[in-house]
């Protein structure tokens, strides 16, 4: 498993320890990991059309080409 350290504002530091307080998570590392989780997640079908949209520019620009 790989380790990051990163600073978050104060705010959030409240916000995720208040999650924790409330039981929704029992770790600062567990809330992370599941909200890097959902991030990356949500970021997929934007990540895949932005690769469909360049595989169809390249392709009309190798017809041209042809």
């Amino acid at each position: 498993m790989k380790t990051i350290c990163v600073d978050i504002p104060e705010k959030l530091a409240e916000a995720l320890e208040t999650a924790m307080r409330q039981g929704y998570f029992q770790t600062e590392e567990e809330a992370i990991r599941f909200a890097l989780s959902q991030l990356l997640d949500g970021c997929k079908p934007a990540l895949i059309e932005r690769f469909q949209r360049e595989d169809i520019e390249w392709a009309l620009r190798q017809k041209k080409t042809d």
